[in-house]
This record gives C-alpha cells, structure tokens and sequence, in this order.
C-alpha cells in the first residue's frame, strides 16, 4: 500500500472511529439525536462513504495495466517481422532482392536459409492434415526422454480390510518407462521455376501446403507403422487387440469387440483409423434391420461415424487382408510423439538448376511410442 493509499484509509477509520463515538454516547444516555449530533451523523457517514468510494477506485485503478495494449502491439511487432520474413523467403526463392538474407532470415550451421515462419507454417498445416501427429501427446524436449508408465497388467494396489493391531501388507505394481529418443528425417519437394518466375503466383503459400502435405503423409505413416530399427509408432505398442471371426473378412461384430476393448474412461475422445477401401467394405455392413452401420455426418471433420465416434481415413493404413491390421481405435493422445528440434527448412536453389526447378527441404528430429496403451486397440483380419 502506497503512502496516500495509506493515508486515505487512516482518514476513513478516523471518521468511523468518531461515528461510533456519537452513536455511543447517544445509546449510553437513552435518549435521540440533537440536532446537531444528526448533521455531524450524516456528515461523518457520508465522508466514510466517499472515502471508500475513492479508495475502492484506487485499487482498481492501480489492479489495471497495459497488458492488452501491450499485446496487442507486440502482436503487430510479430506480424510485421512475419511479413518481412515471408517476402524474404519469397524473394530469395525467385532470386531477386538476396540482400534481405542477413535481416530477415537465418543461416543455418551449412549455409541453409532457414525462415522460421515458414517452418511453423508448415507444422500448423501438418497438424491441420493429420489428426494422428495432431491428437498425439507431443514432447518438444531435446535429447533422449524417459516417461514413467504403469502397466495395465501390473498388480494393482489393493484395499482389504485388516483387524486392529495387524500390520497393512501392502502390493503395488512396478513401474516402467518408455524411452524416447530422436531420429533425424527430412522431405524434399521442389517447386518449378516457371511457377516461380510467375510474379503472380503466391509461391509462399504453395511451398507451405505442398511440404505440409508432404511431411503429413510420411509422418503419419511413421506414427501408424513405424520404421524398424528406429520409430517404434503406434501399432507395434498397441497391446490390445481382436482378430477377425471370418479369414479374410470383418463384420460389425468385430468392430464392436475392438471398440469395447478400450476403457470407457478413454472412449471420450475416440476415432477410427482406416484405410479408404476399408471404409467402402465397412459402409456396404448393414444391422439386423437393414440399415447401414456406418452414416454420413455433416457435424464431424471428416464426415462419417461408426458406433457414435468419427471415422478419418489414412492412406497409411492397410486394406482388409489376412494378418493386416485393418482397423484402429482408440484415443491418439496414448500415442507419445517427441520433437527433439524445430523444423528447419531449407532452401536449394543450385542443386536441381538442371531440372529447371528448386528445392525446398524440411528437417526435423522425432520419435513415437505408445504411452498409454489402455487408450488404444486394432483389429487384425484372421
């Protein structure tokens, strides 16, 4: 409290103190008000009214900052500095204006041009494609990553009761680790210098959604499939699985096994993974009354559900066929992804000169395994 707030505040209690004094000694001789004891009343009651009044508009005053418009102007610094390095990344792709290098973008341990707005564009567009790197429980740490898990199978604690003056034996299960490390990948897209030479194309925009595409479909199948000898990803760690009744066949009874083989707890936030074909096998399944099992729904992102939750197609899935997993369920988020750096992008300009086109490469260190694997099932086709 500040010294005027302070002395405000002293003036406030002195008022009350004299309030109460007049209402005392009216109360100690049981008698009313004079005339004068009720206007020094109404006086001393105003004065604590206005006293509070102004220190209330004081605190309040003082609990208000500049923060909004602080944001906001720092949100103009940040789009402006956008911008700059946008027609900067534009400008050293069509090789014009390369001064701009130094100012706006940022030279790399080989040389490489790295514009930082651009590479996150491009992770937000990933995450837009698809919803497996998306909904998937993201570490952006560097070096390797141990994350402690309890596994569904352990002993769990148990309660029992005990008589009085008899010792509590106690069982826990044990804990275990997933660890997480970073394998370095990279994807290359390259763009035609017919397009680029062509002052109306928005070149930025097309560099953007042509590598997020790219970087999506080889990501995902990573996060899905794995690779041997590196990413474990998502159906390697999965544990809880149903095989198809039929060979070569899935039915509605085989979905509605996997899906009840993930815990209500973690059915909130659920989908299917499938591949195309699948869905159109899927689609041609019908009730004991006729009616199609999977159905067109305009409230989804991707259009259709089965059993209540949302259906996304990969083509990073398998087709039905004999020992293919067909089918995934669950929560992606029991899927652990950790970045170990930011993406980096680079740009090629001498490299394909030959082939009349540029380069633009996208680096970036990750890895993927099943962290929870409660949250997640397939359907293996017998």
């Amino acid at each position: 409290m500040n010294e005027k707030m302070k002395a405000l505040q002293e003036q406030r209690n002195a008022a009350v103190e004299e309030l109460k004094a007049l209402t005392a000694k009216v109360e100690a001789e049981v008698r009313a008000f004079t005339e004068e004891e009720d206007t020094k009343f109404t006086e001393l009651e105003q004065k604590v009214k206005d006293l509070d009044a102004s220190i209330d508009k004081l605190e309040r005053a003082s609990s208000y900052n500049l923060t909004e418009n602080t944001a906001k102007e720092e949100k103009k610094e940040e789009e402006k500095e956008e911008v700059k390095e946008e027609r900067a990344f534009e400008n050293y792709i069509r090789g014009i204006v390369l001064e701009e290098r130094a100012d706006n973008l940022t030279a790399g341990d080989n040389g490489a041009v790295i514009p930082k707005t651009i590479a996150n564009k491009i992770i937000q567009k990933v995450h837009e494609i698809s919803p497996v790197f998306n909904k998937a429980t993201r570490y952006n740490v560097k070096g390797d990553l141990s994350i402690p898990y309890y596994p569904a199978d352990a002993k769990d604690i148990q309660m029992a009761f005990v008589d009085e003056f008899v010792e509590l034996e106690s069982s826990a299960g044990k804990f275990g680790s997933i660890n997480l490390k970073g394998f370095l990948a990279g994807a290359l897209s390259k763009v035609s210098k017919s397009l680029v030479n062509n002052s109306q194309f928005d070149i930025t925009s097309f560099v953007v959604n042509k590598m997020a595409e790219t970087v999506s479909l080889w990501i995902e199948g990573i996060l899905l499939k794995g690779a041997t000898g590196k990413v474990d990803g998502m159906i390697k760690g999965i544990t809880q699985s149903v095989t198809s009744k039929a060979v070569g066949k899935v039915d509605a009874d085989d979905l509605i096994a996997l899906q009840d083989s993930v815990p209500d707890a973690y059915q909130g936030n659920a989908c299917w993974i499938m591949s195309r074909v699948t869905r159109t096998a899927i689609r041609l399944l019908k009730d004991g009354d006729g009616k199609y099992l999977l159905n067109q729904d305009a409230t989804t992102k991707w259009g259709y559900t089965l059993f209540g939750k949302p259906v996304y197609v990969s083509e990073n899935m398998d087709e039905i066929a004999t020992g293919k997993n067909a089918v995934l369920y669950g929560d992606l988020s029991g899927l652990a992804v950790k970045l170990s750096e930011d993406m980096e992008v680079q740009v090629l300009r001498e490299k394909f000169a030959t082939q009349h086109a540029i380069g633009v490469v996208a680096w970036m260190e990750f890895d993927a395994k099943v962290e929870n694997a409660q949250k997640l099932a397939k359907l293996t086709v017998k």
